[in-house]
């Protein structure tokens, strides 16, 4: 570990969205913040234009040995969510502090394992939900706090977007339940989508002052192609304390929509859409951009330099993990098909839209109603879970 000068960071997965991390470090590296001392990857590093590798970075395709030979002071992960465990728990036992790309892992198992693994090193991890550190949510949260929207009797997402065939060919574990025995659960909410479910968690901490802890997940998961999981997934999660949330999201899009957060209260609603950190409060005649976004490598560092607390670590992101539990051993998703699904485009760029899923999913996030209990046509009954109360 560096006994001086600037956090001596690794990277393991340099590809695929390993390239956006490159970038974040690449920055830092440049502005002397960071030392990036090695690259990881079982395949050789993709062309990064805005992230070139910087003399005297080594590149590995074993993160083992990596650690022995480069023995960085903070590791960044990003590789397939089913092999996250395992490397944590190798980058924690080296003495190095981690930031882990979401979903941290995929079952509470899991999440408790490494929360000991962590303990026991007496290391940070922290989680890369990014959009957490978005002034525009601290904003939403503060006026929460000030009681501007009073009691708070919902909070819902609606997200919707588009996914090519493509996309499901871009790895040996993209659109699978399943690899090699371990869970994948590369759907709409275990991945793509993961941010707007993980903010609409971050909202209702704010209102009841504690991680949410599922009492009851009642879920609807559908999907347009031969694959083993949701590309579209309407959720209600009912807490042991606080108000219900919902998720409304779909990678079968008709029109795009970023990602709406819709807190509703007694005195009225307030929209946060995160990926653009446009909020509008009630009063608001327009939604305002709240600029601004700490960096959870940023944040990670500082933490180890002075103590500040981290943004996302690993306690906060349990009830997304517990999301995924009660969705580990739920059926297969519903195949929409027919004449309610719709291609555009050709080839490997062919996306396949639901007619009607954008006010579908709308309708469900802005009353709190499932598709199912709504009278949709093609809606099937929810998979429900009622979680342990400890």
């Amino acid at each position: 570990m560096s006994g001086g000068g600037p956090p001596r960071v690794a990277l393991v997965g340099v590809n695929g969205h390993g390239r956006w991390h490159r970038r974040v470090i690449a920055a830092r590296h440049a502005a002397g913040r960071l030392r990036l001392v090695a690259l990881v990857d079982v395949r050789p590093p993709e062309d990064e234009p805005d992230a070139p590798t910087p003399p005297g970075t080594r590149i590995f395709t074993d993160h083992l040995a990596m650690l022995a030979a480069s023995r960085p002071d903070a590791v960044v992960v990003c590789t397939p969510p089913h092999t996250h465990l395992p490397i944590a728990r190798d980058v924690l036992a080296a003495g190095a502090d981690l930031l882990l790309e979401k979903p941290p892992v995929l079952d509470l198992a899991e999440h408790r394992a490494l929360r000991a693994a962590s303990a026991a090193a007496g290391r940070a991890v922290q989680v890369n939900f990014q959009a957490l550190g978005s002034a525009a949510l601290t904003a939403l949260t503060d006026a929460l706090t000030a009681g501007r929207l009073g009691p708070v009797t919902g909070i819902a997402t609606v997200a919707a977007w588009q996914r090519p065939d493509a996309y499901y060919a871009r790895s040996p574990w993209a659109g699978r339940r399943s690899v090699d025995g371990r869970p994948a659960v590369d759907g709409a909410l275990a991945n793509p989508l993961a941010h707007a479910v993980m903010q609409c968690l971050a909202v209702a901490e704010s209102v009841t002052g504690a991680p949410v802890r599922p009492a009851r997940v009642e879920v609807e998961r559908y999907r347009v192609r031969p694959i083993e999981v949701d590309d579209t997934t309407i959720l209600r999660l009912t807490p042991h304390a606080g108000p219900p949330v919902l998720a409304a999201l779909t990678l079968a899009a008709e029109e795009h929509v970023a990602g709406d957060v819709l807190v509703t209260g007694e005195r009225g609603r307030a929209v946060l859409e995160y990926p653009t950190d446009r909020l509008r409060l009630p009063g608001d005649a327009q939604p305002r951009t709240v600029p601004g976004r700490q960096g959870l490598l940023a944040n990670l560092l500082d933490h180890r330099a002075t103590g500040v607390p981290l943004i996302a670590p690993l306690a906060r992101t349990e009830p997304f993990t517990a999301v995924l539990d009660a969705l580990r051993d739920a059926p297969e998703p519903t195949l929409l098909d027919g004449d309610l699904v719709r291609p555009v485009g050709d080839g490997p760029q062919r996306v396949r839209v639901i007619r009607g899923v954008n006010a579908v999913l709308r309708a469900a996030a802005e009353t709190g109603v499932l598709p199912s209990e709504a009278g949709v046509p093609w809606a099937v009954r929810p998979h429900d879970v009622h979680l342990p109360t400890t």
